[in-house]
């Protein structure tokens, strides 16, 4: 139900969009049409490379691995070991996202999976090194990690006071 209801919600934002585009008049709306589709082209193969890799990765690693490292009954050493996982991962969104996934799905603990996805979110060290620096002052950036490390371990114990394993 919850996700009828994300769908509905997303649809209407994109009919609004629409209407909206529409109303500052038809050039505004055939660019706006165009961006749209063509970033929709761009991102559908990054969508299907990301499933499908999520899929090889969960063959590949054993649940027994995951549910030793990630499982519910890692407790905080699961969610220590998410947020270092999160922050040497790779990749954009779809990667990101999968891996939690398929990690969720195999076995791991909910607080876990979402210190990985706040962790990688916040910490991509890749990211960081490649987009972060060079566009902002380097002090900046670390300051912003820094100030932003308890936020995976504030959401995986808040996770853990909900009763989710």
């Amino acid at each position: 139900m919850i996700a009828l209801l994300i769908d509905a919600i997303l649809w209407l934002t994109v009919v609004a969009l629409a209407v909206l585009t529409w109303r500052r008049g038809r050039p505004v709306f055939a660019a706006a049409a165009r961006s749209g589709t063509m970033d929709f082209i761009k991102i559908i193969p990054r969508i299907a490379l990301g499933v499908v890799g999520s899929g090889y990765i969960a063959a590949i690693i054993p649940s027994e691995v995951i549910t030793g490292w990630l499982g519910p009954d890692s407790g905080w050493f699961g969610v220590l070991t998410a947020v270092i996982a999160g922050a040497a991962t790779p990749g954009g969104p779809v990667i990101g996202f999968s891996i939690g996934a398929v990690a969720l799905k195999s076995g791991g603990g909910a607080p876990q999976v979402i210190a990985y996805v706040i962790a990688w979110a916040l910490f991509a060290f890749q990211r960081m090194i490649l987009w972060e620096i060079p566009f902002m002052p380097e002090r900046f950036v670390w300051f912003r990690a820094a100030v932003s490390l308890p936020v995976p371990f504030l959401a995986a114990a808040l996770a853990m006071a909900l009763g989710h394993p």
